[in-house]
């Protein structure tokens, strides 16, 4: 058998085993489950609903839920509370997603670079990731928020600048474990450049703990939208999100509990899956488990 066959047959029996262990950690499943059930519900389940996001019914104000024909009732305005859930979430997600994917390329890129070059240029790095760290991060994302257009765009970079610092430490901390084993040493007799290094050969080795750093991110993102936006200074109506949600539901918890409790569950669910995904794969990407 060549090399490249032993690679691949090789690398193909590590993802089966990865896949094996996650789906044997129940909440994971669980939690990936709901996530695509939930992903499913927003892309899909506007189309399906009889009432638009937007469309207002007076004679419906304030209707409970399972009490006609909104499901979910509706809101002040008679506006359908499924149909603005879902739209919401449809929003939320792409701030969240697009604020990890962000946060994580800033991340790779400051701490594969500190963790293998090191020096001052490591050391430079680090602090200035330290000194993100210190800065309380909501305070930075409400400045940064009050002083900028929060549109969906402008509200996931302003989640990213403050979410990419634990990645780029657990990345930097990785890179520096690997620098000096053999495979590196040889890239480096072969006369390979730094960057054909670092982000060909060290890199790939260090998606396990980039992936599950990633899926912590979203529910940290889902997070930081829905705070920032039940305070007034996220995404603003009529473009609805499940923080301004909230926001819209605060002075009728008396009145109307459910305005607050439907986006409230949600939020919930999407984050604590999210957790229980994260949980899974560190502990299925684990290749200390494979001698247990």
């Amino acid at each position: 058998m060549s090399a490249t066959a032993y690679s691949a047959n090789n690398s193909r029996w590590w993802q089966s085993r990865v896949v094996k262990r996650f789906l044997a950690h129940r909440l994971a499943a669980i939690g990936l489950v709901m996530i695509v059930l939930l992903t499913l519900a927003c892309v899909v389940g506007p189309y399906l609903l009889p009432y638009d996001s937007l469309y207002i019914d007076f004679r419906a104000r304030f209707a409970a839920p399972f009490s006609g024909a909104h499901v979910l009732g509706t809101d002040p305005l008679g506006r359908d509370q499924a149909s603005r859930l879902l739209m919401a979430g449809r929003i939320s997600l792409i701030v969240a997603f697009s604020a990890m994917l962000l946060s994580t390329v800033v991340g790779v890129v400051v701490g594969v670079v500190a963790g293998y070059r090191g020096g001052w240029i490591g050391a430079a790095l680090m602090r200035m990731v330290d000194a993100f760290l210190a800065f309380p991060s909501i305070f930075l994302v409400l400045a940064l928020a009050a002083m900028l257009k929060p549109t969906p765009t402008m509200i996931a970079i302003i989640i990213a600048l403050t979410s990419w610092m634990e990645v780029a430490r657990i990345v930097e901390t990785e890179v520096r474990s690997l620098k000096e084993r053999e495979f590196v040493q040889a890239s480096r007799m072969l006369g390979l450049s730094q960057f054909h290094i670092m982000f060909r050969e060290i890199l790939p080795n260090v998606m396990g703990a980039i992936i599950v750093a990633a899926s912590l991110t979203i529910a940290r993102a889902i997070l930081l939208e829905a705070y920032v936006s039940f305070l007034g200074y996220g995404i603003q109506p009529p473009l609805p999100s499940w923080g301004n949600m909230l926001n819209g539901a605060q002075q009728y918890l008396g009145s109307a509990p459910w305005l607050a409790i439907v986006p409230g569950i949600t939020i919930t669910m999407a984050v604590t899956s999210f957790n229980f995904i994260g949980d899974g794969l560190r502990d299925a990407l684990d290749v200390r488990s494979d001698g247990r």
